[in-house]
């Protein structure tokens, strides 16, 4: 069986929001519930499994009961970073499943289905796989107090959903948080695995400011 996490633990800060931003409403829908539908249309017998801090979890339940939201999915607790969060997610995967799971952020909601499935196909050939885009800004470096631009073809940026073999990704989190693990691919790759790229979504934004949400509005305006 294959596995989907969606991992939502903001708290919607940079929104300026009284909610988390994940549970906030683009097109009369929570972000976290296209999200969830964004993978449920990928494929319907994906278990999808939703990380949350224990205090946001009462509130989803009566958002999903408020929007007749049915996809059934598990819950796991949200942790004090991501690595546990993931973590937390991942265990709820049984130590002898075979496959490959996905883990996704859970204010990604405009993952193309493509994208998911490069994904998964990739993970499942070669064991590592995130969606990645080219970067078209200019990008300067300043970090040793010598300012300089560097060439942006050297560099990507990097989305979600970073899809990984089960046990690969299991074996992977058995190891010690360190403060290198910036993602889940970073854990992986501390174990000396190869993480591939492949290419993601322009739409694939983070929702994280207003500008974002005005965004994703459009976006869903989209004939």
């Amino acid at each position: 069986m294959d596995y989907a996490i969606i991992v939502a633990g903001g708290k919607g800060l940079r929104m300026g929001a009284d909610i988390p931003k994940q549970f906030l409403p683009v097109g009369g829908i929570p972000v976290l519930m296209l999200t969830i539908n964004a993978f449920r249309a990928f494929d319907a017998r994906l278990q999808i499994i939703v990380v949350l801090p224990q205090e946001q979890q009462d509130y989803w339940r009566q958002l999903c009961l408020d929007h007749s939201f049915d996809v059934e999915h598990l819950i796991a607790n949200g942790g004090a970073t991501r690595f546990e969060s993931s973590r937390n997610g991942i265990a709820l995967i049984p130590d002898d499943a075979e496959g490959v799971c996905a883990i996704h952020d859970g204010v990604r909601p405009f993952v193309s289905r493509e994208v998911i499935a490069r994904c998964f196909d990739a993970a499942r050939r070669q064991g590592a796989a995130i969606p990645v885009m080219p970067v078209t800004d200019t990008l300067r470096y300043c970090g040793d107090g010598k300012e300089r631009n560097v060439p942006r073809s050297d560099f990507r940026t990097v989305q979600t959903p970073q899809t990984f073999d089960i046990q690969l990704l299991k074996r992977a989190f058995r190891q010690p948080y360190r403060e290198s693990f910036t993602d889940d691919a970073s854990v992986v790759e501390a174990l000396g695995e190869r993480v591939v790229m492949v290419e993601g979504n322009r739409e694939n934004i983070k929702l994280t400011t207003p500008f974002d949400l005005r965004m994703a509005a459009a976006l869903m305006a989209r004939p």
